[in-house]
């Protein structure tokens, strides 16, 4: 866990710095977010890094809503290597959103970026939000970082509803016992969900699909993973075994090597 303290950026919200990596915390020792000093747009933790496996499945999306905004990782990641797609961030809190921009980089609003101040499910439930996105990235913690903030069927109704089909949604669950969510995550998305393998810090990434069967062949996902790592540096190659891993209705059982279908 880092050390040395640098300062409390806000109400709430506390700041360290270790090994050249600047960490985020809502006023615990949890880490919420983090940004390598040197390497700004660079994803810094391995479960960010797995958030970003829809490239392999979806590798165009024109929209990406993304609930929870942290220290801005996913978001400026989209923002510098997705210039082709809109994002829009849902965030509660302004503290986070003023401190994202102060001490980890959130670029100013423009075309392509609209940071929303406002609850995730206030924001899915309203008006005109059906259909919204083609990926959906949702990474909801509190200072406590037990689960999920939100977490029940209503929820991840919602999430369903707001992309578009073909859309895929990503899910950070982070704690001791993820099989619930895994449960209600698959009953919302009808069985089409596939986990990743845990990362390090036990972050556990859950993919899920809506529309038609995303299919792709091994040949196929071999070159969109060679191009991600040549392009955005991440170790694409290393999620391909995670993406065959089926989960349905909690439980994991092995894939065909023949490719990934979703």
């Amino acid at each position: 866990m880092p050390s040395d303290k640098l300062a409390h950026a806000a109400a709430g919200i506390t700041l360290s710095e270790a090994a050249g990596v600047r960490y985020l915390h809502f006023g615990t020792e949890w880490v919420q977010g983090a940004m390598r000093i040197a390497q700004p747009y660079r994803l810094e933790l391995e479960y960010q890094q797995q958030m970003m496996v829809p490239l392999l499945l979806l590798p165009r999306p024109r929209r990406i809503l993304q609930l929870g905004l942290g220290a801005a990782a996913l978001t400026k990641f989209c923002h510098r290597h997705l210039p082709f797609a809109e994002t829009v961030v849902v965030e509660l809190d302004p503290t986070v959103i003023g401190t994202a921009r102060r001490w980890f980089g959130l670029p100013e609003e423009d075309g392509r970026l609209t940071v929303v101040c406002d609850d995730a499910l206030a924001y899915l439930q309203r008006p005109r939000r059906r259909g919204l996105a083609d990926w959906l990235q949702v990474d909801l913690y509190d200072a406590g970082a037990r689960g999920p903030v939100y977490d029940d069927l209503l929820f991840y109704q919602a999430c369903r509803q707001a992309l578009r089909e073909p859309g895929i949604a990503s899910f950070n669950l982070f704690g001791r016992r993820c099989g619930p969510s895994l449960d209600r995550i698959a009953a919302a998305f009808d069985g089409r969900v596939i986990a990743m393998d845990e990362a390090r810090a036990g972050n556990r990434i859950v993919v899920a699909a809506v529309g038609p069967t995303i299919r792709i062949d091994p040949s196929q996902l071999r070159e969109r993973a060679l191009t991600i790592e040549a392009e955005a540096g991440l170790p694409a190659r290393r999620w391909i075994k995670g993406l065959r891993g089926h989960v349905g209705a909690g439980r994991v059982s092995p894939r065909s090597q023949a490719g990934v279908s979703l």
